[in-house]
């Protein structure tokens, strides 16, 4: 397929894609166009970054075309739900975008902000609602949504929605939507569960996949940096001294993670900006505008960054902490060597981590090269930090108020060896186990 004339798409389309400079489809588009315009479900895997967006939104706009109708009011002709805020809106922008010479209403709506204006948009109808599946069901459940007219159905981002915990929202969401309807399903990766999922929803799909499982996106140089835990910030701030780290996405684990890298970077003279889910949509935003406008260099996020996020000219992505669901690495290191251009993914991985490690390596089928930067032994660097509750005091002022002079201390709570400071310290490099984290470390399921 050499442009998209030859896909038989509406000349609305085609002067659209003309003005925005887009004569080639790419291989999931070449693939998944001529399946979707016949009306057939689809099940298409293919990375971030490969144009998966109009591979959807160009046959459903022409088929809007073909087929004009009123808007059905509380609803819309077209459903497409997305993890993430930001996805959404760049979802919904190329909707806009693709279809600027017909006459559209695209609606978003994600929570994060008033209901407002997602209520009057959907009581006057829309061609196109994208929405997060929570706050989807808030309008369900409100009845301010009625799904029952709905033509096109999409999932976008499939893993990324069951890792944030979307499923029963979906299933939710599904049952109020006509039986008759085309569904498409996109996903950069097919575990069992999503497959299963795929299976429950879709009639008779076709299949395309434009890349192998989990392969690691092109043009990205990788690499692992051995270091000890409390050395990590350090050695951020010495690898941004590099001026080719021009745009650099940092991922953390947690969001709480993510606001102190941010701070320590601010600290040392980087510019730095924090995303996350605890963060205002209007906080959100303002930060992605200053890191794609270049007034920040370093932009921190936890994973509900790793896909969705098109920014140009990442010129690197840092791994501060590797993630715990290795299919998240792949969509991480993708946001660097986009659009045929080169990048740099760099991962810190600390002795806690290397279980990690060896499972990225498995999932991938790579050996990542590695380089040792933990300090010498018994060097002034490889000894923790010490903090202000552990530096030393002259004896009688560490005397529990119960122990007074020549008198043996006593044992119980808050006294004796079974509450010294060596005991009570968590061994290093042990991390806390997943079901005691603390509930604000994790990314909120209820993105949406």
């Amino acid at each position: 397929m050499q442009d998209f004339s030859g896909l038989g798409l509406a000349a609305p389309l085609l002067l659209a894609l003309s003005k925005l400079g887009y004569t080639k489809p790419t291989p999931i588009q070449a693939q998944a166009i001529p399946h979707v315009l016949t009306g057939r479900d689809l099940v298409g895997i293919a990375q971030t970054g490969t144009g998966k967006t109009a591979a959807f939104a160009l046959p459903i706009l022409h088929q809007l075309a073909a087929n004009p109708q009123q808007p059905p009011r509380g609803g819309a002709r077209v459903l497409v739900l997305s993890p993430t805020r930001e996805l959404a809106s760049q979802i919904a922008e190329s909707f806009r975008s693709l279809g600027s010479e017909m006459q559209l209403s695209v609606a978003v709506v994600f929570g994060g902000v008033p209901h407002g204006a997602q209520i009057r948009a959907l009581q006057r109808g829309l061609d196109v609602l994208v929405a997060t599946p929570g706050r989807l069901v808030d309008h369900l459940d409100s009845g301010v949504a009625h799904l029952g007219k709905t033509e096109f159905f999409v999932l976008d981002e499939v893993d990324q929605m069951l890792d944030l915990g979307f499923v029963k929202a979906i299933h939710r969401i599904v049952k109020t939507l006509p039986q008759r309807r085309q569904n498409l399903f996109f996903s950069a990766t097919m575990p069992t569960e999503i497959a299963k999922l795929a299976a429950d929803l879709l009639k008779n799909p076709a299949q395309v996949s434009v890349t192998p499982v989990a392969k690691t996106a092109d043009r990205v140089e990788q690499q692992v940096l051995f270091v000890e835990t409390h050395r990590k910030r350090d050695i951020l701030v010495d690898l941004l001294a590099d001026a080719k780290m021009a745009r650099t996405i940092i991922f953390t684990r947690t969001k709480r993670g993510a606001d102190k890298v941010a701070q320590h970077l601010e600290v040392c003279g980087v510019s730095a900006a924090a995303i996350h889910g605890n963060k205002s949509q209007s906080q959100r935003e303002r930060s992605l505008a200053s890191f794609r406008a270049g007034r920040v260099r370093a932009l921190v996020a936890t994973d509900i960054a790793a896909r969705g996020i098109d920014v140009d000219g990442v010129t690197h992505v840092v791994n501060f902490d590797l993630p715990e669901v290795p299919e998240a690495y792949v969509h991480r290191i993708g946001r660097t060597a986009r659009a045929g251009a080169e990048g740099v993914a760099i991962s810190l991985c600390d002795g806690a981590e290397r279980d990690l490690l060896r499972n990225i390596e498995r999932l991938t089928r790579l050996r990542l090269p590695t380089e040792d930067r933990r300090a010498a032994p018994g060097s002034p660097e490889s000894r923790p930090p010490v903090r202000a509750a552990q530096t030393a005091r002259p004896l009688e002022q560490r005397r529990p108020p119960n122990a007074g002079p020549g008198r043996p201390q006593e044992r119980g709570r808050g006294a004796g060896p079974a509450s010294s400071p060596a005991q009570s310290r968590p061994r290093f490099g042990a991390s806390r186990p997943q079901g005691e984290r603390r509930a604000g470390d994790r990314e909120a399921s209820h993105q949406g």
